[in-house]
C-alpha cells in the first residue's frame, strides 16, 4: 500500500502561484486557500474588493482535498446530545443551516462547472449493532423535528451491504472528488480578480488602528480587513482565539477496483455511502473509478507545528482490518493507497465563526462534516466584511466571548477508540 504525503483523490497543480514578497496592501487578507478561503475570495472579488488570498502550500492543499468528499447536512455532534443541551430553536437553526450549506455547494458546481464526479445520493448514517440502529431511528426523529431532511431506514429494502442493519438516510447532499473540487475552485479564483499567493505560510496576524498587517517570512500585506480560514493550521496563530482549535489528523484508505457483482453479491445494491455510528465514526463509499475509500476509525492529535506527512502504519492497518470485519465478502479486495489531512476541531464539536480581533473574522467550520459547510461560511462572511447584516444562518454559529477548554487529547483519543472496540465485540459475541 502506497502512503501519500498529498490527497489521493487528484493530482496537485503545475500552475503554481507566485511567493508573497514585499509589500503589498488591499481591502482584505484571507488567510487560508481551502474551500471556505476561496469561496470568500470569489464573493469578495465579485463585490469589487481588492483581495489577497495567503496560502502556505498550494490552494486546496490541505483538508479540503483530503477529505472523504461527503456534502453532508448532519452536524459533527450527535443530534440526540444536542437536542438534550440545546434549546430547541438552537437545534432547528443548525440543522437549517446545515442543509442550506449543501445546497449552496449544490449550486457553486452547477454554477461554476465543476467536473468532481458529484453524485446526488443520500448518504446513510448506517448502523452495525441494535443499539447503534435505536440511535439512528432516535436521531432520525430529531432531525425530522428540527425540519433537516432525514428518514430512518430499515432491513434489506435498503441496499446495505450484509452486517448494516440500517440507519438515518439523509435527504440531500451525496458525495463528490474533492481534489476534483478544489481544482475547479481553485481556477475560478484565478481566473477572478483576487491576487493569490501560494508557497507563502503566513507568521503573524495583527490588528489595530491602522488595519490589519498579515506577516509571512517573505513579506508583508497590509488590509483594512482580514478573515482566517486556516483550520487547523490557525493554532499556531496568536490572534487565533485560545482554545478555538485543536487539530485532529484523520486518515482514508483506497481499494482497488471492486466489480460491481462483488457490491450486488454482499447486499450494497444502492450504492449509498455510509458512516457508522460509532463514537469515532467510519466512513465507506464506492467511487466512480469503482474503488472503495473508507477512514477514520482512528484519530491523533498533536500540540507541535502541523507538518507534512503520511498516515501512520498503526493507524492504516487497523483501518484494514476495519474494513475486513465490516466486509467479509470482500476480504481479499487489496489496499492501493492511503492519504489523511489535518482538521480543526471546535472545542464545542460545532461548526463555529466570529470576531477575533477588530476587523479579523475567523471561520472553523469543518469539524470533520463541514466541507459544504466551510464553503457556506466562507460566502457569508464575506458578505459579512462586505457591510451586509448577519443572516440567520450565520448566527446560528455566530460565537461570543470565550471558549471552553477541548477534550480533544491522544488520550480522550485512544480512549473513544477502545470503547468503540469493546462495543463491536459486544456486537459479535450477542
Amino acid at each position: 500500500m502506497q502512503l501519500l504525503t498529498e490527497t489521493g483523490w487528484a493530482h496537485q497543480p503545475t500552475d503554481l502561484q507566485q511567493t508573497l514578497t514585499g509589500d503589498v496592501t488591499c481591502d482584505v487578507a484571507i488567510v487560508g486557500g481551502g474551500v471556505g478561503g476561496m469561496t470568500a475570495a470569489l464573493r469578495l472579488a465579485d463585490s469589487g474588493a481588492d483581495v489577497v488570498l495567503i496560502e502556505a502550500e498550494t490552494c486546496g492543499w490541505g483538508a479540503s482535498s483530503r477529505n472523504a468528499g461527503y456534502v453532508t447536512n448532519s452536524i459533527a455532534a450527535d443530534p440526540a446530545l444536542l437536542a438534550l443541551l440545546l434549546p430547541r430553536e438552537k437545534v432547528r437553526a443548525l440543522f437549517q443551516f446545515a442543509e442550506a450549506a449543501v445546497e449552496f455547494t449544490q449550486d457553486a458546481i452547477a454554477g461554476r462547472d465543476i467536473d468532481c464526479d458529484f453524485e446526488k445520493v443520500g448518504i446513510v448514517q448506517a448502523a452495525v449493532s441494535k443499539g447503534q440502529l435505536r440511535k439512528a431511528r432516535r436521531n432520525a426523529k430529531i432531525m425530522a423535528a428540527a425540519g433537516s431532511s432525514a428518514e430512518f431506514v430499515e432491513g434489506p429494502n435498503a441496499g446495505l451491504p450484509d452486517g448494516f442493519l440500517g440507519g438515518m438516510r439523509e435527504g440531500v447532499g451525496g458525495t463528490l472528488n474533492p481534489g476534483k473540487y478544489v481544482l475547479g475552485l481553485r481556477s475560478a479564483v484565478l481566473r477572478s480578480r483576487t491576487r493569490v499567493f501560494e508557497r507563502s505560510k503566513v507568521c503573524d496576524v495583527a490588528a489595530g488602528s491602522a488595519g490589519v498587517t498579515v506577516e509571512t517570512a517573505g513579506g508583508r500585506v497590509r488590509a483594512k480587513q482580514a478573515l482566517l480560514t486556516a483550520n487547523a493550521y490557525g493554532k499556531d496563530l496568536a490572534i487565533t482565539p485560545r482554545r478555538l482549535v485543536s487539530p485532529v489528523w484523520t486518515s482514508l484508505v483506497e481499494t482497488e477496483q471492486v466489480a460491481p457483482e462483488r457490491l450486488d453479491a454482499i447486499g450494497w445494491t444502492s450504492r449509498a455511502p455510509l458512516v457508522t455510528a460509532h463514537m469515532i465514526l467510519e466512513s465507506y463509499r464506492v467511487t466512480p473509478r469503482n474503488t472503495i475509500v473508507f477512514g477514520t476509525r482512528r484519530l491523533e492529535t498533536t500540540k507541535a507545528s502541523l507538518l507534512a506527512r503520511t498516515p501512520s502504519a498503526p493507524v492504516t492497518e487497523d483501518l484494514l482490518r476495519g474494513f475486513r470485519d465490516r466486509f467479509p465478502g470482500l476480504h481479499d479486495v487489496a489496499p492501493q493507497r492511503a492519504w489523511g489531512g489535518w482538521i480543526g476541531m471546535s472545542s464545542t464539536w460545532l461548526p463555529v465563526a466570529g470576531e477575533a480581533a477588530p476587523n479579523v473574522l475567523y471561520s472553523l467550520a469543518c469539524n470533520g462534516h463541514g466541507f459544504a459547510q466551510a464553503q457556506y461560511v466562507g460566502h457569508m462572511l464575506a458578505d459579512r466584511l462586505s457591510g451586509a447584516p448577519m443572516p440567520d444562518d450565520l448566527k446560528a454559529i455566530w460565537h461570543d466571548g470565550r471558549f471552553w477548554p477541548s477534550f480533544v487529547s491522544q488520550s480522550a483519543l485512544n480512549l473513544g477508540w477502545c470503547v468503540d472496540r469493546a462495543l463491536d465485540r459486544l456486537t459479535r459475541a450477542s
